[in-house]
């Protein structure tokens, strides 16, 4: 499966998903983005600076496997938004879907389709 595929097969998981995308160590979208029928709430800017700042984080994340183990998926449960990443190699895919969501159940789906790439 290609970047592409997961990103598509992670946003027909489920209808509350607003965004599956890949990005890469550098912080770029490399594959994805947002579903067709969601709007998105900052600019493309602000996204970018969003990216980046994950790639970041991720890279720091590694940082521990030694001591606590990988990091198959992180959470942010935000105001407006809950927001996933899931780390594939050197890059990560990043999933924002709405709070109303079964969050739990959709995260393990989620890490089924990481772990056939």
């Amino acid at each position: 499966m290609n970047y592409e595929n997961l990103c598509t097969s992670v946003q027909q998981t489920d209808s509350k998903i607003r965004f599956a995308g890949v990005i890469n160590s550098k912080g770029r979208l490399v594959a994805g983005g947002m579903a067709p029928s969601k709007k998105r709430l900052g600019d493309r800017k602000r996204d970018e600076m969003l990216y980046m700042e994950l790639a970041l984080r991720v890279k720091m994340r590694r940082e521990f496997d030694d001591d606590l183990g990988q990091v198959k998926f992180s959470m942010s449960f935000r105001e407006k938004l809950i927001v996933m990443s899931f780390p594939i190699e050197n890059d990560v895919l990043m999933v924002s879907m709405e709070r109303k969501t079964q969050f739990e159940q959709i995260a393990f789906n989620i890490l089924k389709l990481t772990e056939k790439i």
